[in-house]
């Protein structure tokens, strides 16, 4: 068992030990939580946040989809992730803000629909899919599970019940001897990975994914194309077919836990160099310059403790 030293939990900073929810609750039984993925960094002004109301925005967003309110607004749990990382010492983590129905009966449709808890849990955490896989890049499958088509459940919303899909996916990649999983959509082209967007490089051209392919919206996703335009690169959103990722020069994966991780195999074919690409290099440096001070934060991304 993880001790997550002090957790934020419905209000006030608490001992893990004293957070407790129902074997009962609404999410534990059918998924209905939504939750962020946030991560600080240690910089040379103090410990920032990245993109912290970005990402407590989109957890309003998901929460409005599941009509579940949150009890808290966004000011409040924008200091409440604050607080915690200060209450655990922490000067980088991994942030996990989570709203979850609570225990309002057993059928499907809560009694209580303004029965939630809400949490944040900070923990130190390194590079997702490894230090290795980070520098020199990872090997990805295509797996035989498809993303969640639009019209079943919304992939645009950051809810638990969704993760399921990426579950299957990403074991399945690991019982095939990989690192990360990709996900088709329905129609047999592109989605993601099991957590994160993904994107092709073809002669100099930066190709990802469009929302409506099944996508959550990634706000790495979202920083990494603004990052490209700022430095002259042409990014375009289209539909991609799963054999124009083997003819690719470049693949790199974005994500809050997995930054920008580059592939050097897929399917057992070598992509490019078979390692980290040039475009995929420049825009991890400077994507990681945003928190060694070597990349100007034009956006006011980084948002102090």
């Amino acid at each position: 068992m993880v001790d997550y030293g002090k957790i934020w939990f419905n209000g006030e900073v608490r001992n893990a030990s004293d957070c407790m929810v129902s074997v009962a609750s609404h999410a534990l039984h059918y998924g209905t939580s939504v939750f962020e993925g946030i991560r600080a960094y240690k910089t040379p002004g103090g410990t920032a946040i990245f993109r912290l109301t970005d990402h407590l925005e989109r957890l309003y967003f998901s929460a409005k989809i599941y009509r579940m309110p949150v009890p808290y607004d966004l000011e409040t749990l924008h200091a409440a992730c604050r607080e915690t990382l200060r209450a655990n010492n922490l000067e980088t983590a991994y942030i996990r803000p989570m709203v979850a129905r609570g225990n309002c009966g057993l059928g499907v449709i809560p009694k209580d629909m303004n029965l939630v808890d809400t949490s944040i849990i900070v923990t130190p955490w390194g590079a997702y899919l490894g230090e290795e896989g980070l520098k020199n890049g990872i090997k990805a499958c295509v797996t035989s599970w498809q993303r969640l088509a639009p019209n079943t459940m919304p992939p645009g919303a950051k809810a638990g019940g969704n993760y399921l899909s990426s579950l299957l996916i990403g074991l399945e990649a690991r019982e095939r001897g990989c690192e990360e999983g990709i996900g088709l959509g329905r129609d047999g082209l592109l989605s993601e990975g099991a957590g994160e967007n993904i994107f092709i490089v073809q002669d100099g051209r930066i190709v990802t994914p469009p929302v409506s392919a099944s996508i959550l919206s990634g706000i790495t996703r979202n920083t990494v194309m603004t990052l490209a335009a700022e430095k002259g690169l042409e990014v375009t959103e289209q539909t991609i077919s799963r054999e124009q990722m083997y003819a690719a020069d470049e693949i790199f994966m974005t994500g809050t836990a997995a930054e920008v991780t580059p592939v050097r195999q897929l399917d057992h074919i070598e992509i490019g160099n078979g390692g980290c690409g040039p475009i995929t290099r420049e825009l991890q440096d400077t994507f990681f310059g945003l928190f060694n001070g070597k990349t100007d934060d034009k956006w006011g991304w980084l948002e102090f403790v």
